[in-house]
C-alpha cells in the first residue's frame, strides 16, 4: 500500500519549544525582578498563550468522529469512484483538522495528486465533508484508508494524532475484452426444449414457495424454511440453457512468473462469463489459485448473483497455487448431466492431460484456451485430445474492431 505523504511540516512558532518557554519564564521572572511592567504582560501572554493552547490541544481528540465511505465498492478498470470523509466535531470546543488518507496506489485520484490531504477548521458540534475522485486502475482487492485524524487548537501550535479504526476495500473486476466466438462442444441430459418443458432441472432454482405435500422431500430448501419459520420448497425453471463450467490452472503462471499472461487470462475468464451469462446459460467456476479470502469453486448455477460472484473471484485470485488441480475437481466439485467445461491455462502440461481425463470420465467435452500456444512452446510432450484455443486467437484486437 502506498501511504500518501504528509505536507511539510513546520514549527508554527518558536514558542512551543521547551527551551524558548524556559527563556521566557527567566524573561518574566527579570522583568518582576527589575518592575518593568510591560515585559512582564509580554512574557504571561506567551506563556498563557502556551497553556492554554497546550490544553485545548489535550482535548482536541474527544468528540471528534470520523465516516469514511465509496459511492461504489465494485467497479471495473478505469471507471471512477468517489470517496467520501465526514468529520464531526461533537463538543463545545472548536478544533483545527488535519485529513490524511492512505489510498493504494492502484486507485490514482483522478486530479493527478498523489497526496489526499484536506484542512479545515470545525467549530463547536460543526461537520466537515471532503470529497475525493478516484480511478480504479487495474484488477485486485484495494484498500483505501484508515483515515489519519490530526487535530489541535486554532492556531495550530498543538497537535494530536490518531489513526481510525474504519477502513474501505474497493474490488476491481478484471478488464472485459472483446472475444471471438468459441465453439463450445455440448452434451445436454434434458434437452433444449425451452421453458414449456415438463422436466425441471435441479440446477435452475428460481426461488422458494410453501412446501407442496406431494412433491419429493428432496426439493425442501431448509435455509429458506428456517428463515420463514415454515417449510419451502426450491422452485426449479425447465432446462433450457447450456451449463458452462470456466477451469483456471494457475500452475504454469506461478512457475513462469507470466503476471501479464495471468492477467490477461482473466480477462478473457471475465468476458466470456458475461457473454454465457447474457446469452442464459448456467455458469460455474472453478481455479487452484489462492482468491484472498474468498471461495475457489463456484458451483453451476444460473442466479442474479452468480456472474458477480464470479467477477469478484476473479478480482481476488493471486497467482498463487492453492493445490493441485486435479484434487480440487476431486474434492470440491459436483457435476450434473450437460455441462461443457472451458479450461484456462498457461500452456499444455500433464496438468491439463490429467484434467480432461478427469472430465472424459465424466462425460463432459472440453475445449482449452492457453495462453502460450504449443507453436512457441516447442513442446510435444503433452498433447490434449480436444480443441485448443490460443489467447491471441480468441482475443479481438483493437486493429480488428476498427
Amino acid at each position: 500500500m502506498m501511504v500518501l505523504e504528509a505536507q511539510e511540516s513546520r514549527l508554527p512558532t518558536i514558542f512551543i519549544v521547551p527551551l524558548i518557554q524556559f527563556f521566557v519564564g527567566v524573561l518574566l521572572f527579570v522583568a518582576l525582578l527589575h518592575s518593568q511592567r510591560d515585559l512582564a504582560v509580554l512574557a504571561l501572554l506567551v506563556l498563557g498563550v502556551m497553556g492554554g493552547a497546550r490544553l485545548w490541544s489535550r482535548m482536541s481528540l474527544s468528540g471528534i468522529k470520523c465516516y469514511s465511505m465509496v459511492d461504489k465498492e465494485k467497479v471495473f478498470p478505469g471507471e471512477m469512484l468517489t470517496l467520501h470523509i465526514r468529520v464531526e466535531n461533537a463538543k463545545f470546543l472548536p478544533v483545527w483538522l488535519q485529513m490524511k488518507v492512505p489510498v493504494d496506489g492502484t486507485l490514482n485520484p483522478s486530479s493527478g495528486d498523489t497526496t489526499f490531504t484536506n484542512e479545515s477548521g470545525l467549530l463547536w458540534y460543526q461537520r466537515a465533508r471532503f470529497h475525493r475522485e478516484l480511478v480504479a486502475q487495474r484488477r485486485g482487492i484495494h484498500r483505501v484508508g484508515p483515515p489519519y485524524v490530526k487535530v489541535g487548537d486554532l492556531f495550530g501550535f498543538f497537535l494530536r494524532e490518531r489513526e481510525e479504526q474504519e477502513d474501505l476495500h474497493v474490488i476491481v473486476y478484471p478488464r472485459l475484452v472483446p472475444l471471438k466466438p468459441i465453439s463450445l462442444p455440448r452434451r445436454d441430459f434434458f434437452g433444449v426444449p425451452g421453458a414449456k418443458s415438463p422436466v425441471q432441472d435441479p440446477i435452475y432454482i428460481l426461488g422458494t414457495r410453501d412446501y407442496q405435500h406431494w412433491h419429493p422431500a428432496r426439493y425442501i430448501h431448509w435455509k429458506a424454511s428456517a428463515r420463514h419459520n415454515r417449510l419451502q420448497e426450491k422452485v426449479f425453471e425447465p432446462s433450457e440453457q447450456l451449463k458452462a463450467l470456466l477451469v483456471v490452472d494457475v500452475n504454469q503462471f506461478a512457475k513462469n512468473n507470466a503476471a501479464e499472461g495471468f492477467e490477461h487470462t482473466l480477462e478473457a475468464v471475465a468476458s466470456l462469463a458475461v457473454q454465457f451469462d447474457q446469452r442464459g446459460y448456467a455458469v460455474g467456476f472453478v481455479t487452484n489459485g489462492v482468491a484472498e479470502t474468498g471461495p475457489t469453486i463456484l458451483p453451476i448455477a444460473r442466479n442474479p448473483q452468480q456472474l458477480p460472484s464470479i467477477l469478484e473471484v476473479l478480482a481476488r485470485l493471486q497467482m498463487k497455487i492453492k493445490g493441485d488441480l486435479a484434487d480440487t475437481l476431486h474434492c470440491g466439485l459436483q457435476l450434473t448431466w450437460g455441462v461443457s467445461c472451458v479450461h484456462f491455462s498457461y500452456e499444455e502440461d500433464m496438468t491439463a492431460l490429467t484434467t480432461e481425463e478427469y472430465f472424459s470420465y465424466r462425460k463432459i467435452p472440453m475445449v482449452f484456451v492457453v495462453c502460450r500456444p504449443r507453436s512457441l512452446s516447442g513442446d510435444d510432450g503433452h498433447k490434449v485430445r480436444g480443441k485448443v484455443y490460443s489467447l491471441d486467437e480468441i482475443r479481438i484486437k483493437e486493429t480488428e474492431r476498427e
